[in-house]
């Protein structure tokens, strides 16, 4: 494990904070948004906002998979596992994401609902293959990260000639997201503010850091790409100060152990054969997004389960005291909400921000420095 420790040494920890500090001009402020969910819980864990300056502010994104899906759409899932009586299967953060009917896929089961979480699509698909009798629905969540083991399961099951095995397509895609908080802010919103942006890692390993050129030529704004260690996002941080300093706008890659500017070129063209666009998709906190999600396509039509079920497309509002729609759009920190950490806590959450072990508030939560008002209580 040295080469993760060598990332979690707190002298180089020292040093890269006392470098921020000399490069970080006092007469302006600096905004960065990290997209990633996991780099806002590295932020929260290591505590490494407390060494910044308090010029440079650190904007969260939506970078959270389960954050962003709408409720209609997990409403459409518990619609599946409660009427057409399918196994549904899923991821475990999916599970307990509240709707606006207060129910959940994991509380669905008292109704009767068959909702079985696993670890990956395989798993759903060797469900199938065990009950003939049974239809079994994959419920596919998650960014580009998530998206080719799906493909290799759809893949799998045309192979195998499964008749009982489809999924409920969910995939949603890293750049729209990051083009469409990009066009709709005006100057008066934070993002609109933003002055960098810093890139998802596990996302890049599959997409590569070429995908965000048009960002920085488009718009202007430094792109970074960062790793998950406390280092990692140090440097990078550095790296966007250096360069709105310059008045530089480029993509530069911090996590080149992982990430190379093709991507995994295996993995996008799986994605590739098996998925295409749609035309727009709704995002938690964003509306509708256009080209930002994935479908299957023309040949994997047999094992779409939106078709096979015949699912009618549910649109439904968000909790209008819960604060995760603006916090995932960077309007808002976990401590803006008035429900967080009162009513809203990780035993009961209120929202998926509260939910998913890559939502903010959850990192709020978690990490909370004693002394800082939330409110750890589980009752």
């Amino acid at each position: 494990m040295q080469y993760v420790t060598e990332y979690r040494d707190r002298e180089k920890a020292a040093a890269l904070s006392e470098e921020i500090a000399r490069q970080t001009r006092t007469d302006r402020s600096y905004r960065f948004m990290e997209f990633c969910g996991g780099h806002t819980h590295v932020l929260s864990r290591w505590g490494l906002t407390d060494l910044l300056p308090p010029n440079v502010k650190m904007i969260h994104g939506p970078g959270c998979p389960v954050c962003v899906l709408p409720v209609g759409r997990i409403e459409m899932a518990i619609n599946l596992a409660l009427t057409e009586k399918v196994i549904l299967c899923t991821y475990a953060d999916t599970l307990r994401v509240p709707t606006s009917k207060g129910l959940s896929l994991f509380n669905c089961r008292a109704l009767g609902g068959d909702v079985r979480m696993v670890y990956s699509p395989m798993d759903a698909l060797n469900l199938a293959k065990n009950n003939p009798d049974r239809q079994v629905v994959f419920f596919a969540i998650g960014f580009e990260t998530t998206t080719p083991p799906t493909a290799v399961a759809v893949k799998t099951a045309k192979n195998l000639g499964l008749k009982n095995f489809s999924v409920f397509v969910n995939h949603v895609l890293t750049p729209a997201a990051m083009e469409h908080i990009l066009k709709s802010a005006s100057k008066n919103s934070p993002a609109g503010l933003l002055d960098g942006l810093v890139g998802p890692a596990h996302v890049s390993t599959i997409i590569g850091s070429n995908a965000y050129e048009g960002f920085a030529k488009n718009w202007e704004k430094p792109v970074v790409i960062a790793g998950f260690e406390p280092i990692d996002m140090l440097l990078a941080i550095l790296m966007l100060i250096k360069q709105t300093n310059e008045k530089r706008h480029c993509v530069e890659n911090e996590f080149t152990r992982a990430v190379s500017p093709e991507g995994n070129l295996i993995a996008k063209k799986l994605m590739k054969d098996v998925f295409t666009l749609r035309k727009s998709f709704e995002w938690r906190g964003l509306g509708q997004v256009p080209f930002s999600a994935l479908k299957l396509a023309d040949e994997f039509q047999d094992f779409d389960a939106e078709k096979r079920f015949n699912m009618p497309e549910l649109h439904s509002p968000d909790n209008k005291a819960c604060a995760c729609g603006a916090i995932l759009r960077g309007e808002k920190e976990p401590r803006d909400c008035k429900l967080f950490g009162t009513v809203c806590t990780p035993a009961h959450p209120m929202g998926a921000c509260m939910v998913s072990s890559e939502g903010a508030c959850a990192a709020y939560w978690r990490y909370a420095p004693k002394g800082s008002g939330v409110q750890k209580t589980t009752k």
